[in-house]
């Protein structure tokens, strides 16, 4: 069943932009080859974390929005979890309201 997902993950803040970029590429790319689709993509930038992860105190954000497949989100966190450069990860299905908020959220940004 295809749902609308997004992802939000923290790379190590010792990332050049070069790598940032190819880590963000690394991402949107497989989540196009299996099949999703890209809906939405935000970076957050370098940020402060709210506690230390990794002996690190700020990362880089990176938020993805996208529909795919629900056995697809399983395959998407193993991949997380098998990069290095990635201390955290979040993914969650969006209801209808949350889709409803992002694309408000969205609209409101653009109008800025």
């Amino acid at each position: 069943m295809i749902k609308q997902y997004e992802t939000v993950f923290i790379a190590t803040p010792v990332l050049s932009e070069a790598q940032m970029k190819e880590a963000v590429a690394k991402y949107t790319g497989f989540i196009k080859e299996n099949g999703g689709e890209i809906v939405y993509e935000e970076d957050w930038g370098l940020r402060q974390l709210a506690y230390p992860i990794q002996k690190k105190t700020t990362g880089f954000y990176y938020l993805i929005e996208f529909r795919a497949d629900s056995q697809f989100v399983e395959a998407l966190e193993t991949q997380y979890r098998r990069d290095e450069k990635i201390i955290r990860f979040l993914t969650f299905a969006m209801d209808k309201h949350a889709v409803a908020y992002a694309e408000k959220r969205r609209a409101n940004k653009q109008a800025k």
